[in-house]
């Protein structure tokens, strides 16, 4: 079949999941408690919570769709993509509890196995190519792994041990604010108390940690290798476990501090299974769409097509509303910036209320991103010579993450190494998901949608040149030839694309640099210093305007708790008056 070529820079006419019918702004009131910037996911979260604290809440999404990253687009006839974020995993317990999800329509499907990585080799005696599939079964993935490695088959279950206690000490950390310095070191005794209880979370980790708390400062500074070339001796289960250390990062397996990326992915639960990752029915906007019918479902205002221009700031130096692109000017007590902190202090806050030296500061944050997104439709389902299924029906590998180009971890070092030379990832790390092999709701009946997650590329090739769609395509290319050496056939079965680079996920999706978690997870901008030192409590140095985005602690992924987090310090201060 010919392909119908769709890139990040072409126009289209699309059908989305969680679209909030367009209003005109009439129906926008001028005054609200709380307006929310962004129509994002975390943005919504804290919409649902301002709006049962009994504080009259709207949110303005600039784009024509609600859930910012989290997202599900018809781009192709026929076919639904999760078209920026495709797994769901770290949304906070509590939240899912709180906004009843499931009664508003949340629908996830599990994953088990979860990482399929196929060899590109030669089978032997006959054989298909090996191949690594690992899941919640041990003793399989025991099997599975002792085709490499007896040796790394038996330190497995240890290993993975190790890191269940390293993350499950983290989570008070995840639904907590940073701890309050300055409460804890000045104010007046009623600050200070408080302050003091702003410490219990990380109480609480030290004390899960106990005698691991060595062991955990090491993983979070360490490069990843130096903990699993102590573990494991076999190349792809090193790579495998690798990716999940480099993924969404500019970083390399060998890089300092990879560790805590690895260590933020095994991190999240789902249905109370700790660490699984899964699908939504009907693509990432189902999460976005339950979020935001749970809200209105309160009394929130939510609404599309609403481009905010600025943020209104008076005379005495606090957030007093925002005005529309337009120049509709809707007021309200508080202001909560779901945008990254770049697009918040740089473009939605007025310079003048501002410090030079707090913009300065907000110019370094590192927001680096090596990521492309390529949306892919299909009319059968890749056919991997390392599994082979000619009848066209899904084996268990299927329903996977698809590790492809990670035979070891001197593959991945040389794709960031192309990368931070300025060119696209010769042989790039790819991983690979088929959402539709569970959720029938996604495509046409025998044909597939294929979500690929590639590094490296960076944001700016060569010599400050700009993407072209010529590079575009050749990168996509390039891609497509790799899946085609594991799976056969695939290049034919392409329908039609859609190739998103760092700028592109930076232009559609507002993520500054094309970063998916609105900042780099560097030890550097994490906890008491995510962002910035100075606005790791939420509050921003203008009075009301605050950060519910991914940029603020915890950070990228983990879905619901920056919004959470911002909508109590709101409400909290709003009590104070």
């Amino acid at each position: 079949m010919a392909a119908t070529v769709w890139t990040g820079r072409t126009r289209q006419a699309v059908t989305t999941l969680g679209t909030v019918t367009r209003a005109s702004h009439s129906a926008v009131k001028s005054h609200y408690d709380a307006v929310i910037i962004g129509g994002g996911h975390n943005g919504l979260v804290a919409a649902a919570y301002l709006q049962k604290g009994g504080l009259k809440t709207v949110v303005l999404e600039r784009r024509h769709v609600l859930g910012g990253a989290a997202v599900s687009e018809e781009i192709i006839p026929g076919f639904h993509f999760s078209r920026c974020s495709y797994l769901l995993s770290l949304l906070r317990p509590h939240i899912f509890r709180d906004l009843e999800l499931k009664k508003h329509g949340l629908k996830l499907y599990m994953r088990d196995p979860h990482a399929f990585t196929p060899m590109l080799e030669e089978g032997v005696g006959g054989l298909p190519p090996r191949s690594l599939l690992l899941g919640s079964d041990l003793a399989m993935n025991q099997r599975e792994i002792g085709k490499f490695s007896e040796t790394d088959a038996k330190a497995y279950p240890e290993f993975i041990t190790h890191l269940d206690k390293l993350a499950v000490a983290i989570h008070p950390l995840l639904d907590s604010p940073p701890v309050d310095i300055a409460g804890l070191t000045g104010g007046a005794l009623r600050r200070r108390m408080a302050a003091l209880r702003s410490a219990l979370p990380l109480v609480q980790c030290g004390l899960k940690l106990g005698k691991n708390i060595p062991d955990f400062y090491e993983i979070v500074t360490a490069p990843i290798m130096k903990i699993l070339n102590r573990w494991f001796e076999s190349e792809p289960l090193k790579a495998t476990l690798a990716t999940d250390a480099v993924i969404g990062a500019m970083t390399s397996p060998n890089s300092p501090g990879s560790g805590y990326v690895l260590l933020h992915h095994v991190m999240g639960e789902l249905e109370k299974e700790k660490g699984a990752w899964g699908y939504v029915e009907g693509g990432m906007g189902g999460v976005s769409k339950a979020i935001a019918s749970s809200a209105r479902s309160h009394g929130a205002d939510i609404f599309t097509e609403q481009d905010v221009h600025q943020v209104l700031v008076g005379s005495d130096g606090s957030a007093k509303g925002v005005v529309l692109k337009d120049g509709t000017e809707i007021y309200s007590r508080v202001v909560l910036s779901n945008a990254t902190p770049y697009v918040t202090f740089k473009t939605l806050t007025p310079q003048s209320a501002l410090s030079p030296a707090f913009i300065k500061a907000v110019d370094q944050i590192d927001y680096t991103s090596p990521v492309t997104k390529i949306n892919v439709a299909v009319d059968k389902l890749p056919n991997f010579l390392a599994a082979p299924t000619p009848d066209g029906k899904p084996g268990p590998h299927h329903q996977c993450s698809i590790h492809l180009n990670c035979e070891s971890v001197e593959v991945l070092q040389t794709a960031y190494e192309n990368c931070m030379e300025g060119r696209p990832s010769s042989r790039p790390m790819i991983e690979m998901t088929i959402p539709s092999v569970l959720d029938p709701t996604l495509a046409p009946p025998g044909s597939h949608v294929v979500l690929l997650f590639t590094q490296f590329t960076p944001y700016s090739l060569l010599g400050g040149r700009a993407w072209t769609d010529q590079d575009r395509e050749a990168f996509a290319d390039s891609v497509f030839s790799w899946i085609e050496q594991y799976a056969p056939g695939f290049k034919s079965s392409i329908v039609g694309k859609d190739v998103l680079t760092p700028p592109d996920l930076e232009r559609i999706f507002g993520l500054t640099g094309g970063n998916i978690f609105h900042g780099a997870m560097s030890l550097d901008q994490l906890y008491l210093a995510r962002p910035l030192p100075s606005l790791s409590d939420y509050r921003s140095p203008i009075k009301g305007l605050y950060l519910c985005g991914s940029g603020s602690h915890p950070g990228g992924g983990v879905m619901g708790s920056p919004g959470w987090n911002a909508a109590l310090a709101a409400m909290a201060d709003l009590k104070r008056g």
